[in-house]
């Protein structure tokens, strides 16, 4: 227990405080999430509820042994604060702490090496990123418009600027296996689970958590 600090939740995974929370007195909802990205047995945090949490004002850092890269990058993408190490000292995960909840970011020498390394990721709109996760896991272009709310025209052009823009960074993606590929190791297909996605028709002080 630190002076400047209390514990106001403790659970095991993000689902569990994602229940917990709407019945938490106001006075104890947390300021700051340190979030476990891994746990053992259970699915991986979900970037999705990570990104609504930090919309509503929540500040996140992960804690995690960066055994997954895309799955970080993907993280840092939504909005997270930074990332300490399972490995790190006391002194070091405080400090962390306390300057993420000063309104800092916060980078580890293992995160910036995660972020070097998506330097030669594409930068693509929401629905670009919608349109190739969708036709990356094998939905046709029409299943894919109807999924994003557009024209299959206009969802084949953002697959079109997908593709135009893996080539400009040297990895061009012009096959579905391709772009399935890049989506993978970029850690776009880890932001949707795959039982969410949409399915074709047959032919017929501080507070934290």
């Amino acid at each position: 227990m630190q002076p400047d600090m209390s514990v106001v939740y403790s659970g095991s995974t993000l689902p569990s405080f994602m229940e917990w929370l709407p019945t938490a007195p106001r006075q104890e909802v947390p300021e700051l999430l340190v979030l476990d990205l891994t746990v053992e047995r259970q699915e991986p945090a979900d970037p999705l509820v990570v990104r609504k949490l930090i919309a509503d004002g929540m500040r996140v850092i992960l804690f995690t042994a960066m055994t997954s890269p895309p799955l970080v990058r993907q993280m840092l993408r939504v909005g997270v604060s930074g990332a300490i190490g399972k490995r790190d000292s006391e002194e070091h995960i405080l400090l962390a702490l306390r300057k993420v909840l000063g309104g800092s970011e916060w980078t580890s020498p293992e995160l910036a090496a995660v972020i070097m390394q998506d330097s030669k990721r594409p930068q693509l709109s929401d629905q670009e990123e919608r349109a190739l996760v969708l036709y990356a896991s094998g939905l046709t272009m029409s299943a894919v418009a109807a999924a994003i709310g557009v024209q299959p025209g206009t969802a084949k052009k953002y697959i079109q600027r997908v593709r135009s823009k893996y080539a400009e960074a040297g990895r061009p993606a012009t096959s579905r296996s391709g772009l399935n590929r890049v989506a993978t190791e970029d850690g776009y297909m880890e932001l949707v689970p795959k039982n969410s996605l949409p399915r074709q028709r047959s032919p017929k002080g501080s507070r934290v958590a």
